[in-house]
C-alpha cells in the first residue's frame, strides 16, 4: 500500500479592493472611517482621482471583514491579488527594479505600505504577470508577503 501526503492550502496572496466613489469632498475619510470604526486596520492606500470620480486602492488587515463590510455600505468595488514585498533599505529598490527588468515584467502599478513597527518598507505591486513576478523577486532574495504575513 503506498502511503500519499495531502498538500496543505497555499497561501494566499494579499488582497487590494478599489473602490469606486465619487470624487466628493469627504468620501475618503467616510471610508477609513467606516473601516477603522470596525477594527480594520488600512495597511496600505493610493488614490487615482479624476474630475467626477475616485479609485481608492486599499490594503487591509482583515479584507473578509473588509469585503463584507463594503458590500453592506454600499460602496462599489473590485477585489484582485497584489505582490507586497518587504524591502530591508532603500538599496533594495534599486535591486527590486533591476530584479523586473531583467525579466521583462511590465509593471502596472505600485504604492507603499504605511510604515510598520517593524520599521521595514513594504511595496504593493501590480504587475502583467503577478505568478512570474513573485518568482523572479524570491529568485532575487527577497522577501514577498502573503495575505497570512500581514493580517492580524
Amino acid at each position: 500500500m503506498t502511503a500519499s501526503t495531502a498538500r496543505g492550502r497555499t497561501p494566499e496572496g494579499v488582497k487590494q479592493f478599489s473602490v469606486f466613489t465619487p470624487n466628493r469632498m469627504g468620501r475618503l475619510y467616510d471610508l477609513i472611517q467606516i473601516l477603522s470604526s470596525h477594527s480594520i486596520t488600512v495597511l496600505a492606500t493610493t488614490v487615482l482621482d479624476t474630475t467626477d470620480s475616485a479609485i481608492i486602492r486599499i490594503i487591509v488587515d482583515d479584507p473578509d471583514q473588509a469585503r463584507e463590510l463594503l458590500t453592506k455600505e454600499g460602496f462599489a468595488f473590485t477585489e484582485s491579488e497584489m505582490i507586497a514585498v518587504e524591502l530591508d533599505s532603500a538599496t533594495n529598490l534599486n535591486k527590486l527594479m533591476a530584479a523586473l527588468l531583467e525579466a521583462e515584467l511590465n509593471m502596472n502599478y505600485m504604492y507603499s505600505f504605511i510604515p510598520q513597527s517593524n520599521g521595514k518598507s513594504m511595496l504593493a505591486l501590480n504587475m502583467e504577470d503577478n505568478d512570474i513576478g513573485e518568482k523572479v523577486l524570491k529568485n532575487h532574495q527577497f522577501h514577498v508577503l502573503k495575505q497570512s504575513d500581514i493580517s492580524r
